[in-house]
């Protein structure tokens, strides 16, 4: 309890001196114009409320990366709060108030546009494919995953599977309409009660934690794997921790989602708390839950809630029921419900605007948002199909959307980086991005080239895979500079 209490600690006080140092980095100015007002259309230009745009930011990333990603990163040991909390001060809140802040620099742009402000046409090609295969991948994982929650505990047809089928079909109906809604006549009214119970889940099972006082792995036991080996895949910390907790620590379907948030916010000031509070936010949510199930694997919690394995959507509802009782129980699974739900449907939120800015389609009229929109649900159906029709198809778009995830992130990191290089061209500020955003390229790489989905490479070379990565990427970096400052 004492590294969870440490671990605690040090995300807060990363929200205030780090964050600080980030927002002096980017020069926010308050007397700018934001496009909330500059291109106020009553669909997705709305102004809105600092505090609800931060409810909705910390909703939209949310999903349930903080939740089942914590969950499955537990079984690693302490190394996953180290990852928790270093990944959230230094790479994921960063990652997330640049992405946003750029977009509201730039008129609301979508990722890719801002890409291609950075990165070159080349690069906003690539992250415009790249980006819209990872949102549909988003909202195909978070329909199913509420879905086995809701048919698990709200089960009413004769077997699992059709109760499944059932709340996939009333989840993405639910995606459909609130895609095309005006962002401030559903999202902007119901999602900061959503994120309401959400945050009261992480603080009612918190306090929980403080009252039983379990005995859970200290930093001080040793960061050594604690995942049982065996399996097709591997089971390294070095990358697999990196690729399990995305959400809770640094993920680059944020990137996506912030663009959103740069439409609403009113004030270029508001950017630390929206942005980057929001992600620390979520690194709690993420750090409570590791240490929930570091008590539940470790200290005998599997048996003290009457579960029989350690499956996240089990975890999830054995200890809300058993800690929290009745009402909180309710209150904890409906936020745990509601963040998949909610991502889910500003993931298609997102791959439509992005299209629609490729397009330069007015977004106002009904008949061009359904445009856009009838395609994307149609290849969301499809892998929706293989997803139920597949006995592991969701495994396996899992751990597509987990790579891809952080492959986005990584490339984000590039970009903010040549925006730092071009911002302060005097200064070293793009250290705070280039060291990220060249480990987490080498974390990508050796996961494709250990893991059984890539080149299988024996898994005793990992290390050596990932130094030379990283060097490479490092070496590159300033290869490049030096060149063009000659130029």
């Amino acid at each position: 309890m004492y590294s969870f209490i440490i671990s605690l600690v040090a995300l807060v006080l990363g929200y205030f001196v780090y964050g600080r140092f980030i927002e002096r980095i980017f020069g926010p100015d308050k007397n700018r114009l934001t496009p909330a007002f500059s291109k106020t259309d009553g669909v997705d230009y709305v102004p809105m409320p600092a505090w609800k745009v931060y409810m909705i930011q910390f909703l939209n990333i949310a999903g349930t990366g903080p939740i089942f990603g914590a969950i499955m990163g537990a079984k690693f040991g302490p190394s996953c709060y180290l990852w928790i909390v270093f990944g959230s001060i230094f790479a994921g809140a960063v990652h997330d108030y640049f992405c946003g802040m750029l977009s509201v620099k730039h008129g609301g742009a979508s990722l890719p546009d801002v890409m291609g402000i950075y990165l070159g046409k080349a690069g906003k090609t690539v992250m415009l494919v790249f980006s819209l295969i990872l949102l549909i991948l988003v909202g195909v994982v978070f329909v199913y995953s509420p879905a086995l929650i809701l048919g698990d505990i709200a089960g009413f047809l004769s077997t699992p599977k059709a109760s499944i089928m059932v709340w996939v079909v009333i989840v993405f109906v639910y995606y459909i309409i609130a895609t095309l809604v005006p962002v401030d006549k559903l999202i902007g009214r119901i999602y900061p009660l959503f994120a309401f119970a959400l945050l009261f889940m992480a603080v009612a099972l918190g306090v929980c934690l403080f009252i039983k006082w379990p005995t859970i792995p200290e930093f001080w036991d040793g960061l050594q794997n604690r995942v049982p080996p065996g399996g097709k895949h591997v089971h390294s910390i070095l990358p697999c921790l990196f690729i399990t907790v995305a959400c809770g620590a640094l993920s680059g379907f944020h990137s996506t989602q912030s663009p959103i948030m740069a439409r609403c916010i009113r004030n270029e000031c508001n950017g630390r708390q929206i942005f980057y509070g929001a992600m620390i936010t979520e690194g709690i949510v993420a750090l409570v839950w590791a240490a929930v199930s570091s008590y539940f694997f470790f200290d005998g919690g599997m048996e003290a809630v009457g579960a029989d394995s350690g499956q996240a959507p089990e975890v999830v509802n054995s200890v809300s029921k058993a800690w929290l009782g009745m009402v909180g129980g309710v209150l904890a699974i409906m936020g745990v419900v509601a963040a998949p739900i909610t991502s889910g449907d500003t993931a298609f939120r997102s791959a439509r605007l992005i299209i629609a800015d490729f397009l330069h389609l007015n977004q106002t009229r009904k008949r061009n948002r359904l445009i856009i929109a009838i395609p994307i649900f149609a290849m969301a159906s499809l892998l929706l199909w293989y997803n139920i029709a597949d006995e592991d198809g969701f495994n396996v778009i899992w751990r597509y959307f987990g790579l891809a995830n952080q492959a986005l992130a990584s490339a984000s990191l590039w970009m903010i980086t040549v925006f730092l290089c071009r911002h302060r061209p005097h200064k070293a500020y793009y250290l705070v991005t280039l060291l990220p955003a060249c480990f987490m390229t080498s974390v990508c790489v050796t996961f494709i080239c250990v893991d059984s989905m890539g080149f299988g490479i024996p898994a005793n070379n990992i290390s050596w895979i990932a130094v030379t990565t990283f060097l490479l990427c490092v070496a590159a970096f300033f290869g490049i500079r030096k060149r063009r400052a000659r130029q």
